[in-house]
């Protein structure tokens, strides 16, 4: 089976669609699949419900697919470097269900393993809560929360074989093995593409079972989201 798409807006064609739940790999810039959601932007597919720790910056990553309201709802952890995001919540434009990040999380890597739910201590007693079914264990109260399944998830890897087998590197690992096991149809962006086999098997962080299509990005821009110096001789 050959997954490698030729562009990104190939590897999106015939599985995006409006009013889509989709996850979307990275913290912050790092480790986010720039390729494909450029294409996701230029394919115009709107009323989109995006899992995402938090929403890129103005005017970069998932920032685009706000400023052209493509995105009518957010599940996220942060919304702190992203002004529009801010704006359009505050005015009621973007409906958030904000989730702990360790909850966000485990929530993905719950709807990867076949795990309809989860019981959890954090949020008891606050908005998180609201709604919500409460058990209590060991004299401590919980609270249920409900696995993800995106139907599509797009996410960045460093290095992936023609078998769809991924290498991360470093910190841009981050959500991005819970999105991709998360998804039903999951799309990767990769920096490099090699033979199958080429790869120690201890060294692949995820295994290409649960990659659909790839598509190559060999030179990212790897925007840093906020860059800071030091004074020379301090």
């Amino acid at each position: 089976m050959n997954k490698i798409s030729p562009s990104a807006a190939a590897a999106l064609q015939g599985i995006v669609r409006d009013g889509q739940l989709m996850a979307v790999g990275g913290f912050g810039l790092c480790g986010i699949p720039e390729a494909l959601i450029d294409a996701l932007c230029a394919s115009g597919v709107k009323d989109l419900t995006v899992i995402s720790n938090n929403a890129g910056v103005d005017g970069f990553g998932l920032g685009k697919l706000l400023e052209t309201r493509q995105i009518t709802k957010m599940i996220s952890s942060y919304v702190g470097e992203n002004k529009e995001f801010e704006r359009q919540f505050l005015s009621g434009e973007l409906k958030l269900e904000f989730t702990p990040q360790g909850t966000l999380a485990e929530k993905l890597r719950a709807g990867g393993a076949g795990i309809p739910a989860f019981y959890v201590r954090t949020g008891v007693g606050t908005l998180i809560a609201d709604g919500k079914e409460t058990r209590e264990f060991d004299g401590h109260q919980y609270i249920l929360e409900k696995a993800l399944v995106p139907e599509v998830s797009l996410v960045k890897a460093w290095k992936a074989d023609k078998s769809g087998n991924l290498i991360f590197r470093r910190t841009a690992r981050n959500f991005n093995p819970a999105v991709a096991m998360a998804g039903q149809i999951t799309v990767v962006e990769v920096e490099e593409i090699v033979e199958t086999g080429a790869f120690d098997p201890d060294a692949v962080h995820l295994p290409g079972i649960y990659v659909h299509r790839i598509v190559l990005n060999a030179h990212p821009e790897k925007r840093i989201e906020q860059r800071t110096v030091t004074s020379k001789g301090v």
